[in-house]
């Protein structure tokens, strides 16, 4: 797997919300990625479900979570996954939060002991990658992976990820909400966001690359929800998107909130001339 296969552009999702239709959808719509994200479990259902659905669309984890299953059970799925969809699947993993796990302690040697096992049970270096915010894990992507997909984070931090990452793959996410009414897409992406203003890997990130850490302590001010979840229009999501390219990207994923996401990927779909 290189990072060419991801394309540009691509579309993320919790699991419990990706069926046949919506991966079926994503690949249609000329998405060249598809991001399977809570954390799925080792038997990596639902990877195998989008992956069945589809094609030729590269389907990745978004991400697996070291702390909740065994390195050599994920291995034995992906090995399974690889033998029927070959060349299609990189498995994406991460460390979690502290909020969320008591048990995680040094994270980044937690990360490194898990990628090991993974290779020992037969991964290449090329169908993996990490979940990565700070510059330690960042160049640990960079070393031992495909490379780094950081989850809510600003332009800013994608610039500063692009040396440490050298040629490895960057491949941030970026929120979208779309809504006529801009006042409702914001309460939309506000809602969704309030879990991971919690959490203190990504709002300790988010102020050191330029966040006023009294618009987190808000609930999220107009200016930050504009900031990290691209809104109303699709034009805006574009606008969102080519921010985070310009300053390092290689593929940017987009993760449409609200109730109609396929209708907001194929908006978006549209306003960058895909498929």
């Amino acid at each position: 797997m290189t990072k060419q296969d991801f394309g540009t552009y691509g579309a993320w999702r919790w699991e419990s919300g990706i069926d046949e239709r919506f991966a079926q959808a994503v690949e249609r719509l000329g998405y060249g990625a598809l991001w399977v994200g809570g954390s799925p479990s080792a038997e990596l259902a639902p990877v195998e479900r989008a992956l069945d659905a589809t094609e030729h669309i590269t389907v990745a984890t978004g991400i697996v979570n070291i702390w909740k299953d065994a390195a050599v059970d994920v291995a034995a799925s992906f090995r399974r996954i690889e033998e029927r969809h070959p060349g299609r699947f990189v498995l994406g993993i991460g460390s979690g939060h502290r909020e969320a796990t008591p048990e995680r302690v040094r994270p980044l040697t937690a990360l490194r002991e898990y990628v090991a096992v993974l290779a020992a049970e037969g991964l290449r270096q090329d169908q993996m990658l990490l979940a990565a915010l700070g510059d330690r894990t960042l160049a640990f992507s960079a070393e031992a992976t495909l490379g780094a997909h950081p989850y809510l984070t600003v332009p800013e931090h994608t610039a500063h990820a692009r040396p440490i990452l050298g040629d490895a793959l960057l491949a941030p996410e970026l929120k979208v909400s779309l809504d006529a009414d801009q006042g409702k897409a914001r309460e939309i992406a506000r809602n969704y966001l309030k879990k991971y203003f919690g959490l203190q890997n990504y709002t300790n990130a988010l102020v050191r690359f330029g966040v006023d850490p009294d618009d987190i302590a808000s609930g999220g001010s107009d200016a930050l929800i504009d900031r990290v979840a691209a809104n109303p229009t699709a034009a805006a999501a574009v606008l969102g998107a080519q921010a985070h390219l310009d300053a390092g990207a290689d593929h940017l994923s987009f993760q449409a909130l609200g109730d109609d996401p396929i209708g907001s990927l194929e908006q978006i779909a549209e306003a960058l001339r895909l498929g």
